[in-house]
């Protein structure tokens, strides 16, 4: 079982090199989580203030057991991302939520305090 383990933890979908070019190319903080295995999901990446656990998958490609199993023990959010264009509407999605230039977000980038709204 350990063996099949680390193995699952070392692999990457074809897509994910392409995805991950995406997101920094849009200009996320992109780490890369695919060898801690256990059901970790493969990226966590960094989105205006926001962090999202991205679990990447081929088109046809679903969660093993391990890792649905990890999913819902997880409290924070993770999206599974097929292709590009899914990981971009995601970014774009968390872009809308961004803090307002008036100041009444909660949200702040890194190196700011955490204020209440």
């Amino acid at each position: 079982m350990v063996y099949t383990m680390l193995m699952q933890a070392s692999r990457v979908d074809g897509n994910q090199p392409e995805i991950v070019a995406t997101l920094r190319g849009m200009g996320c903080s992109v780490q890369h989580l695919h060898a801690v295995g256990g059901g970790c999901p493969d990226l966590l990446v960094g989105i205006v203030g926001f962090n999202l656990l991205m679990e990447v998958k081929t088109q046809s490609g679903t969660p093993n057991e391990v890792q649905q199993d990890w999913h819902k023990k997880w409290s924070g959010q993770i999206a599974i991302v097929r292709s590009c264009e899914e990981a971009a509407d995601m970014v774009r999605e968390l872009w809308s939520l961004r803090k307002p230039t008036d100041g009444s977000s909660k949200w702040h980038r890194r190196g700011s305090k955490i204020k209440d709204a």
